[in-house]
């Protein structure tokens, strides 16, 4: 796991740029939606991302109903936005793509 370090907001921003559809939510938490074409797509897609984030041990808070999956990530002991976060989401972006 990465040092638990919160990211100021050009760092944020910086990592933002290489991430899709990823953005800042009011919480101040990086957020995004995925769409899928059924629920089963959508439920496949959370097992894969489990068993990553299993491997980081960096969990998300994510939200399920049918085919959408709404994604929140911070590092709670960072109390912020982190690299983990951002290697996460880039993760999530990868599995989202096969």
């Amino acid at each position: 796991m990465s040092k638990l370090v919160k990211l100021n907001a050009d760092e944020i921003a910086n990592a933002i740029g290489t991430l899709t559809s990823w953005s800042v939510n009011k919480s101040g938490k990086l957020e995004r939606e995925f769409k899928f074409k059924s629920f089963r797509e959508a439920f496949s897609f959370m097992t894969r991302v489990a068993f990553e984030a299993e491997e980081m041990n960096h969990h998300p808070e994510w939200f399920n109903v049918y085919n959408k999956v709404r994604v929140e990530l911070t590092t709670h002991d960072a109390n912020g936005i982190t690299k983990n976060d951002i290697d996460l989401a880039k993760k999530m972006d990868e599995i989202n793509w096969r």
